[in-house]
C-alpha cells in the first residue's frame, strides 16, 4: 500500500510520510486516562484526534490494533515519585476500594467515549491487570544495568543511559538543563539522583494498592506500564505512539528510556502529541482545579457555562482545531461550532432531497481531493471541514436548481459527503440518530439531562434548571413540565 499520509513526528520535529513496519498493518499505542475523576473537556481531545487517526487509517485500507491504556495504579500526585496515589486517595477520601473508584470512573468514562461517538479501541489493557509484565520489564533494565534498587524500590539510572543513548530527545531537553531545574535531594531520597525516576515502588505500610515483587512488596512507576503493555500487545517495535502533549515530559520521556534500556532500540516509530486544552490560556486539568467536566457540558450544569452543549457539538468544536494547535475553551466558541454543526447536519439532510438531471454543472471529485489531501497533510480536520461547508453552499445551489447534478454524480457526491463527515471525522446527526442508525443516542442523554434538572430543581437550583431546559430547547427538543415529572419531543 502506497501512503500518501504525512505525520508530525515529534520525536524527529518534522513531518514524515507515514510508513508501517508491516505493509498494510498498523500497531498504535496512546496513553489514555487515569480514572480517579470525571472526564473532562481536556480528556475529549486526544481521544478525539486519536479517534480521527484510527478511523482515517482504517477507511485508507490499513488493518489496525489500537491500543489505549487505562491507569489504575501507580499515577503519584503531582506526577512524581512521591505522595500519595491518586486513585488510593480518592479511595481514602470516599472511604471505598480502590478498584470500586476506578471501576466507576472507567465506566464514565467509557460512557463520555460513546456518547462523543469515539470508537473503542482494539485492546484496553489496565495497568493492574499487568503487574507480571511490569515486574519482568523492571528485571531487564536492572539485569542491563540502567537501573538500581534501593530499599525495596528500583529506580532508573539516568545519568548511565544518557551515556550511551540520548535521555531528553523528545522533549529536546538535555540533561545539564534537567539538573539545573531539579531540586536537590534532601537526603531522605533512596535515589542517587534527583532526576532518576521509579521502575518499582516500595509501599510504606499504609499504601492499599501493592503486589509482591522480588524487591519486597510495592507498586510499578506511572511510566512502566506503558512500556511493558506497548511491547506486550504491539510488539518490541511499533507504528505509532499517542498522547497529550503534557505527557512528552516526564511520561514519554521516561518510557523511552525504559524501552530503549530494556530492548536495545526505539520500540514506537512515530510520536504523535496533541495540543492542550485551555481555559484562559492555563492548561485546562484536574491538578489546577480549572476543568469542566464533559457531563457538565452535556447538562450545562457548570457556572462557566452559559448553556449545554451537545456531544457532537464538543466533538465538531475539538476538530474544527488542527491537533497540534492550542484550542482555548469559551462559550462564545462553542456556540459558533454548535451553530457549524447544524449547518453540516442540514447540508446533508438537503443532499438528500437532491433531484438528479440530465447533466452536471458541478464536479464531486473536487470535493474527494480536497478532503483526502487534508486528511494526508497531518489530519488537516478544519480544512476537511472548510471543504465540506464550502461544498454545503454547492448543495444548497443544487436544491435551489441554480446547479446541476446527474444520479451517478449524486451518489459520488453523497459517499463523499457521508465518508468524511460520519466515517472519518466521527460525526452523528444527533437528531436523526435513532432512526439512521437503528440506535437511539438522543433519548439516553436527554434523560441524563432531565435527570440533572430534576435534581436542580429539588434543590431549588431554578439557574441550573433554566440553563438544561433552555439548552435542550436550543438543540430541538421541547420539554414539558407535569406535575408528576416532565415529557419531552423532538421538534
Amino acid at each position: 500500500m502506497d501512503s500518501k499520509l504525512v505525520l508530525y513526528n515529534t520525536l524527529t520535529r518534522r513531518k514524515e510520510v507515514f510508513e508501517p513496519l508491516v505493509p498494510g498493518r498498523v500497531g498504535m499505542y496512546v496513553c489514555g486516562p487515569t480514572v480517579y475523576g470525571d472526564p473532562h473537556l481536556g480528556h475529549a481531545r486526544p481521544a478525539v484526534t486519536f479517534d480521527l487517526l484510527f478511523r482515517y487509517l482504517k477507511a485508507s485500507g490499513y488493518k489496525v490494533r489500537y491500543v489505549r491504556n487505562i491507569t489504575d495504579v501507580g499515577h503519584l500526585e503531582h506526577d512524581a515519585d512521591e505522595g500519595e496515589d491518586k486513585i488510593a486517595k480518592k479511595a481514602r477520601l470516599e472511604q471505598l476500594e480502590p478498584m470500586e473508584v476506578a471501576h466507576y470512573y472507567t465506566e464514565r468514562y467509557h460512557r463520555a467515549m460513546d456518547a462523543l461517538n469515539v470508537e473503542t479501541p482494539s485492546i484496553e489493557p489496565y495497568a493492574s491487570g499487568h503487574i507480571i509484565e511490569q515486574i519482568e520489564f523492571v528485571k531487564r533494565i536492572l539485569a542491563d544495568g540502567y537501573a538500581y534498587e534501593a530499599n525495596g524500590s528500583v529506580y532508573f539510572d539516568v545519568e548511565k543511559y544518557n551515556a550511551k543513548y540520548n535521555y531528553g530527545r523528545l522533549s529536546g531537553r538535555n540533561l545539564d538543563d534537567i539538573v539545573a531545574n531539579t531540586r536537590e535531594l534532601d537526603g531522605q531520597s533512596d535515589k542517587r539522583h534527583s532526576y532518576d525516576f521509579a521502575l518499582w515502588k516500595k509501599a510504606s505500610p499504609e499504601h492499599i494498592m501493592r503486589w509482591p515483587s522480588p524487591w519486597g512488596e510495592g507498586f510499578p512507576g506511572w511510566h512502566m506500564e506503558c512500556s511493558a503493555m506497548s511491547t506486550r500487545y504491539l510488539g518490541e517495535r511499533f507504528d505509532i505512539h499517542g498522547g497529550g502533549m503534557d505527557l512528552m515530559f516526564p511520561h514519554h520521556e521516561c518510557e523511552i528510556a525504559q524501552s530503549t534500556a530494556a530492548l536495545g532500540h526505539d520500540s514506537a516509530r512515530y510520536w504523535l502529541h496533541n495540543n492542550m486544552m485551555t481555559v484562559n490560556g492555563q492548561k485546562m486539568g484536574k491538578s489546577l482545579g480549572n476543568f469542566i467536566t464533559l457531563e457538565e457540558f452535556f447538562t450545562g450544569s457548570h457556572p462557566k457555562l452559559s448553556q449545554a452543549y451537545s456531544p457532537m457539538t464538543i466533538r465538531f468544536f475539538v476538530l474544527q482545531a488542527h491537533y497540534r494547535s492550542t484550542l482555548d475553551f469559551s462559550n462564545e466558541a462553542l456556540q459558533a461550532a454548535e451553530k457549524g454543526l447544524d449547518r453540516l447536519m442540514k447540508g446533508i439532510e438537503t443532499l438528500g432531497k437532491i433531484k438528479p438531471a440530465e447533466v452536471s454543472t458541478v464536479d464531486p471529485a473536487e470535493l474527494e481531493t480536497r478532503c483526502a489531501e487534508a486528511m494526508d497533510d497531518d489530519l488537516n480536520s478544519p480544512m476537511v471541514i472548510s471543504a465540506l461547508f464550502d461544498w454545503v453552499r454547492t448543495i444548497n445551489q443544487l436544491a435551489d436548481g441554480s446547479q446541476t447534478i446527474t444520479a451517478a454524480d449524486l451518489a459520488a457526491l453523497t459517499a463523499t459527503v457521508r465518508r468524511y463527515a460520519f466515517d472519518i471525522l466521527g460525526l452523528r446527526d444527533e437528531k436523526a440518530a435513532g432512526t439512521v442508525s437503528g440506535r437511539d443516542y438522543v433519548t439516553p442523554l436527554v434523560e441524563m439531562l432531565l435527570d440533572e434538572r430534576l435534581k436542580a430543581r429539588a434543590a431549588k437550583d431554578w439557574a441550573a434548571s433554566d440553563r438544561i431546559r433552555d439548552g435542550l430547547t436550543a438543540a430541538g427538543i421541547r420539554v414539558k413540565d407535569r406535575k408528576d415529572g416532565t415529557d419531552w419531543e423532538l421538534e
